[in-house]
């Protein structure tokens, strides 16, 4: 078992009452589940997202913690939170990084692997 570990899991969801494709707006809610599978407890201090849209266009966005917590994780623990994003088009997907440290003072990222937000009945 590694030191440093943080393992991320992502569920989506379409918000069809927050969408106008009229104006091309198509708005996701992401749930993002973070645990310590590391031995070593690690405090989240910033994320960094790339955002693409299925016209490859992408966005950045870069902050300090997640929803307003720096969440500190001590093995086994784990930290949830919901957030959204909003697309020019139907379709796009998330991915980035976590920088966490570790209570011994290591700095380390966390890959978010890339996730697909869809709206229903997009997708073949």
């Amino acid at each position: 078992m590694a030191a440093y570990e943080l393992t991320v899991s992502v569920k989506t969801q379409y918000l069809p009452d927050q969408s106008d494709a009229g104006r091309l707006q198509y708005a996701f809610a992401y749930t993002i589940n973070i645990r310590n599978t590391g031995t070593v407890a690690a405090q989240l201090i910033s994320r960094h997202w790339v955002i693409t849209d299925a016209s490859n266009r992408t966005e950045e966005v870069k902050g300090l913690g997640v929803v307003g917590h720096q969440p500190l994780l001590k093995p086994g623990e784990q930290f949830e939170y919901t957030s959204g994003a909003t697309l020019r088009t139907p379709q796009g997907s998330m991915a980035g990084t976590y920088l966490c440290i570790a209570e011994d003072g290591n700095q380390f990222e966390v890959p978010i692997p890339e996730f697909v937000l869809s709206m229903p009945r997009t997708l073949h």
